[in-house]
Order: C-alpha cells, then structure tokens, then sequence
C-alpha cells in the first residue's frame, strides 16, 4: 500500500500496545503452557443462523461458476508463480532493473497462457539498482551488523570507514544545530531516535510490572519528544541530506522500528546524497549507546548500489478482448511495485499473484468473456498511486466503459471486507454477484453497502474519483501493519496459501459475473456524500494528477 512520503524520518513515541502475535516457537497456539493468543473476529466465518441475504445456502447452480471453482481451488498455480515472482523476482522498487524483469516476466507468463499482455510506458523515475550490502562494527569490538542500503542510497564506491556520531541533543533550533555540524565530518550520523527496547509490546504487557512499564514508556517518549524538536531545527534551510554531505559526513544510519525484535520499516528517498544505511532496532541502538558512553563505535560499510539517472516506467496491462461489448471493461487491479528490502510478498505481490491467477483460471474456463477483461498491474504506487493515475489519464475510453474494478491491496489474508464504496446502486449489484458464488468463499465477507470516496492508500481511489465504479477488497489482517508492510521480513514465507488461493478463484468469479451482467454497472453517486467535518456533507475530491517524473527538486 501506499506511503506517500519517500523518506519517514521520524519515530511516533509509541506506547507499549500492540497486537499480540499469534503462537510462538511450539507453533499455533499456546506454546509452554500459554493461552493461544485471541482470535480474529474476522477470521471467523459469519454464524450460519446469521448470513445476510448475499451468502448463499444451496451450492452454486450455474456451471461456469462451478468450473472456476474447480480450476482454482483444485489445481490453483499460485504458490507455484508466486515462488518465482517473490524468490527469484524478489523486490520491485519504481525505476529499477528488478522491476523491469519482474514486469517482463508477467507479460511472458501472459504470453505463455495465450493472453495478450503489454508493458505501458507512462514516464521516467529516478533508476537504482539495489547491490551488496555490508555493515560491520569494527572497534570497540567486532560485529557484523544487520543493515541494508536504503532505497536510492548512492554507492560507498569501495569499502568506507569512520566512527559514529549519535544525532546532537539539547538542540532545538537550525542555527544550533549548523553550529554542531562540523561534528560530522569523517564520520557516520545516526539520525533517529532509538528505542530503549526491541522487546515487543506484547512482552512487556505480558511480564513487566506496571512501574517499570510505566518507566519505560515514559523515558521513551521524553526521548522522542527531544528527537521531535531536532528534526524541526534539522529541517531548517537545505535539505538535512545535503547539510551532512557539506559537513563532510561519510554515511547516515536510519532506523524505523515495526514493534517486533528484528523486524523494520525500510523505505528511501531519491533526496538522500549520501550513503545512507536502515539498521535494525537492535543494532542501531548499539551504535547509538557506545556513541553516547564515549566508546568509540567504528563502521565499516560497503554497498554497491548504483544510481541510474532518469529511466522509463511503466505498467503491466493484459487483455482478453470482449465478444460481444469489446469496450466495456472489467479490471482486475494491483499494484507490482514494491520498496526494496524484502521481496514485496504481501505488498503487493500477494495482490498481484491474486489477479494473474484470476486471469489464468478465466483463459481456462471463460475464455470468450462477454466484456474485455483487463488486468492492471500498476507501478509507482508506493510513490503516490503514479501508474494508476496515468492510466486513467491515458485511457478515457477505459473509464467510460468501465462496469467494475476490483483491486486487492493489503496483505495476503482473505478476502473478508467488500463495500461498492460512494455507489449506492452499485451495492446491488455487488451484493447480487456474491449470492452467485460458493458461500465457501462468501461467508467470510462482511459487506457494507456503501461508505465515503476513497481518495488513496491504494489504487482504485484513482478510478473512484473520476466517479467510475472501482472497488477495494478488504483482506484479514495477519498482522500487516506490523509485521509485512514495508518492512524487511516481507517474503516469500508469509503468504498464506489458502488465502490466496481464495482470493483468486473469488476474483475470478467476480470478473466473470460483472463481465456477464446483461447490465451497466450503476453509478449514481451518494447524496449527501458522507464524510464532511462537523456532521456536514462530504464533498468530492477531484483526481490528483500523476506524477510522471520525479521533481529535480527532490533529488
């Protein structure tokens, strides 16, 4: 999903809450006598004696319904895919070679089904490619260290070394703090706040006494309290980047911590002009603790990455052409591209697998769709829903004859929320399309007839605003906030095969119904549209314009 800030600098001083991971090292459940961990509420299925009208009670009749159940729950290519596309592919930062050969292979698996598929140019992005990465502590005593080049880090070029400086405290103001820059030269800035611990909430909820957790609650957040007033006076005049080059600084340290030992948020700035390296939480907060007692914590660093200067971009579109209304369209949409420190499992290759299984399963058992049927594989969402927007720019003849969209966006749990969004008519609809499918699948779902305008997070907010019918699915937790989204244990290992298998056979159907609706997809809007402050009306959000290059100014 979507964070629209290149570089997040700053740490929220989070209390000690968090959702409890499920299981532990004896696996599900309560390992070493402890209560297994609470349930859910959605990953429960909705009582029988309470479905709502949409879930089905008999087994499905119509047989094209039944052969895409069949094509996908019982011989489902999507692990099988998804193995190549997050292991071998692996990450798919806009603008880099690894995302160019994750695209060029859709549109050969395609190809390979027979289905026709393309690469859309819509702009240049700033390339890089991500290389070799080495952090080790060299004095007082050596350590390597878990580390890995920020995205758009330029190169060490060859082995760096220098000690560290933790970040200046007491300072509050620009001036004070060029005054403290020359403390940089020759040396590695750690730039963030640490944590005191990388204990997970949930430890500390579960074992601490309550004054030690309140203790330490507090010394955290009076520590980023302090970290808050420096990166205001940081941020004064030049960019901070370009104030540490100037300085003479060799390299910066970053850390964003996602509430479990060993597990970071990792994003990167096109602005950042020197190599600039994401430590974890443990780490980092060793650096930053032998800097502060005096220690004299030497790095060596090395990273190879490279900046490739402006690079075309581009989004993956397969079509199977309509028989009978050729322009109109059904879109299955995800976005490809992802942040470069894992492999983009759950952001988004989960979505992406959902939607190219989708097609396989329909090629295979409704190959003459009524209406053309469209995937989108978007790039540049992670930079601000970029390759969608151009879309819609690019393709009016798209948005005027769109009957739906369905886009899936947040993790790789089931499918287990569905609204038509600001469409009233098109709840209706929606709801008609599910009592058609299995309530294997649809008594999972809790459906809301119709909600606000979606104006981002994710892509199809860039068709809602032109006021054409594009839907979000919703899918269970896991734990992504925390543990997948932008973060570098975001692999291979975390989807759930079930689940994805789910999603797809349940996309593939809805592609089927919306394709075979023998009418238009509604698209009156709500009056009043909700979401206005002080209980007043909403009012529509125009459509951002898609950024199609990136601003010299940010770099």
């Amino acid at each position: 999903m979507s964070c629209r800030p290149l570089l997040l600098l700053s740490l929220l001083a989070a209390p000690l809450v968090a959702q409890r991971p499920a299981g532990g090292p004896g696996g599900p459940g309560g390992p070493n006598g402890m209560p297994p961990a609470p349930r859910d509420r959605m990953a429960d299925p909705i009582p029988a004696a309470e479905y709502p009208a949409y879930i089905r009670t008999s087994a499905p009749s119509d047989p094209t319904i039944q052969k895409i159940w069949d094509e996908g729950m019982n011989r489902s290519q999507a692990m099988a895919l998804g193995q190549v596309f997050l292991d071998q592919y692996g990450q798919r930062l806009t603008g880099s070679p690894q995302s160019d050969a994750a695209q060029e292979w859709l549109v050969r698996t395609y190809a390979g089904w027979g289905v026709s598929a393309r690469r859309e140019r819509y702009g240049t992005w700033l390339g890089w490619t991500k290389g070799v990465t080495h952090l080790d502590l060299i004095a007082p005593r050596v350590r390597s260290l878990e580390a890995t080049a920020m995205a758009w880090s330029p190169s060490t070029n060859g082995p760096i070394e220098g000690q560290v400086v933790a970040y200046p405290l007491g300072i509050s103001t620009p001036e004070a703090f060029d005054a403290w820059l020359p403390t940089v030269k020759g040396k590695f800035f750690a730039m963030n706040a640490p944590r005191i611990s990388c204990r997970s909430p949930q430890q500390w909820r579960e074992f601490s006494t309550p004054e030690e957790l309140e203790r330490v609650n507090a010394q955290q957040q009076a520590l980023q309290l302090e970290w808050n007033q420096l990166n205001v006076a940081m941020s004064g005049g030049r960019s901070i980047w370009q104030k540490l080059k100037d300085a003479g600084a060799i390299g910066v340290l970053t850390f964003q911590w996602s509430n479990y030992p060993g597990t970071n948020k990792i994003f990167g700035s096109p602005n950042q002009t020197l190599p600039t390296f994401a430590v974890t939480c443990e780490d980092y907060g060793l650096l930053v603790r032998l800097a502060r007692n005096g220690q004299g914590p030497t790095l060596r660093a090395f990273t190879d990455s490279e900046l490739l200067g402006d690079r075309p971009v581009f989004n993956v579109v397969a079509e199977i052409k309509g028989r009978e209304k050729p322009n109109e369209y059904v879109v299955l949409s995800a976005h490809v591209d992802s942040w470069a420190a894992a492999s983009g499992a759950t952001d988004n290759g989960t979505g992406t697998l959902t939607m190219l299984e989708a097609l396989r399963i329909l090629k295979q058992v409704y190959p003459n769709p009524k209406r053309t049927i469209l995937v989108g594989h978007w790039n540049g969402e992670e930079q601000g829903l970029n390759g969608s927007r151009a879309f819609t720019e690019d393709h009016p003849e798209v948005l005027a004859g769109l009957q739906a969209l369905f886009n899936q966006d947040n993790g790789t749990g089931r499918i287990v929320s569905f609204t038509a969004g600001p469409f009233p008519g098109a709840a209706k609809r929606l709801e008609r399309y599910l009592g058609e499918i299995p309530n294997d699948l649809t008594k999972w779902m809790r459906f809301t007839p119709t909600s606000g305008q979606s104006t981002g997070g994710t892509d199809h907010a860039s068709f809602v605003c032109h006021k054409t019918p594009a839907f979000s699915m919703g899918a269970l937790g896991w734990d992504y906030s925390f543990s997948t989204w932008h973060t570098d244990r975001d692999t291979y290992d975390k989807v759930v095969e079930a689940d994805l298998k789910h999603n797809a056979t349940l996309t593939a159907m809805l592609a089927y119904l919306a394709s075979e609706d023998p009418e238009r997809m509604p698209r009156d809007l709500m009056d009043p549209l909700p979401g206005g402050q002080n209980g007043q009306p909403g009012v529509w959000r125009e459509c951002p314009k898609a950024q199609r290059s990136l601003p010299a100014a940010v770099r």
